[in-house]
């Protein structure tokens, strides 16, 4: 059976863009509770500063809780000085994030499109020396909020600059939920033709309600390896309109179905899910959790 690697971003991508601030402790419990379902990977939190993304307070202290020999825990750092707070909390994988547009890097990390470049550069060159996996995002791979739709091949070009850096992988990533399964066949073909599959991952927004459809496209392409969010939590605070992320559970369900393994327990996922609805105070949920919960004999926080 063929294996798909599922990265959960519950903890950093899902919870920066709630309302309410969730502590440290309890952001420590949902990343140990999503090891216990087995989740092979977790992106814990980002280094970057709490003046500009607020939830994301406390992420040295979220790394000092976790024993990070238990699971792949990842870190998202904005420059070299996320990255050294990362490196100094233990961290041994990190991602940068590179906007596919001029006005997206400006409005996230107050960049031009070439210093972006370059100091995401930067960072993975030092982060391979150090001996630490290095990732790459490039962000807003279809569609920018700001500038529109995004030409495969710039986005080719942006990839191409982060291998050439040093990124062991390149996360394509639909951050507004803007793409469609044509266009993320496409886009997953001409990648995976030019870097092969194995070294490329999916981050997908289901604004749009197509980001399962755009994962299959994917996986169709040849791509293995996935974010996706447990509840479907998620949304940039710098890029409007973008709603949460592919959720875990229709993703596992997904790929569970199609005769992939994942190595997650579902009915232990369905239990997460339910303990993020405590966490946030609302009823949260991929498009599959009724049908899940009758199957797995489980039920909201809602008694639904």
């Amino acid at each position: 059976m063929e294996r798909v690697i599922v990265n959960d971003v519950s903890p950093r991508d899902g919870l920066q863009n709630e309302p309410a601030a969730v502590p440290s402790a309890a952001r420590i419990g949902l990343v140990n509770a999503l090891v216990e379902a087995g989740v092979p990977a977790v992106e814990v939190a980002s280094f970057v500063s709490p003046r500009a993304v607020p939830k994301m307070a406390g992420a040295d202290e979220v790394a000092a809780g976790l024993d990070l020999n238990r699971a792949d825990f990842r870190a998202l750092v904005p420059n070299r000085k996320g990255y050294e707070r990362a490196r100094a909390a233990g961290m041994r994988s990190v991602a940068v994030v590179l906007a596919a547009t001029e006005t997206m890097n400006v409005q996230n990390i107050n960049m031009s499109l070439d210093q972006a470049v370059q100091v995401c550069a930067e960072v993975l060159q030092q982060a391979r020396h150090d001996g630490l996996a290095a990732r790459a995002y490039v962000a807003v791979a279809f569609e920018c909020p700001f500038e529109g739709a995004v030409a495969d091949g710039e986005v080719e070009r942006l990839a191409a600059a982060m291998f050439a850096a040093g990124a062991e992988e390149v996360v394509v990533a639909d951050t507004i939920g803007g793409g469609n399964p044509r266009r993320a066949k496409e886009l997953f073909g001409r990648l995976a033709a030019a870097f092969g599959p194995m070294r490329l991952a999916a981050h997908l927004h289901d604004t749009r309600a197509l980001a399962l459809a755009n994962a299959w496209q994917a996986v169709e392409c040849g791509i293995r390896k996935f974010d996706a969010s447990a509840g479907g939590l998620g949304g940039c605070p710098f890029a409007p309109g973008a709603a949460g992320n592919l959720a875990t559970e229709d993703l596992v369900s997904l790929l569970q179905q199609a005769g992939f393994h994942t190595g997650i327990d579902l009915a232990a996922l369905l239990g997460v899910v339910r303990h993020i609805e405590t966490l946030v105070g609302r009823p949260v949920g991929g498009r599959s959790l009724p049908w899940l919960q009758r199957q797995h004999g489980t039920h909201n926080g809602c008694g639904e």
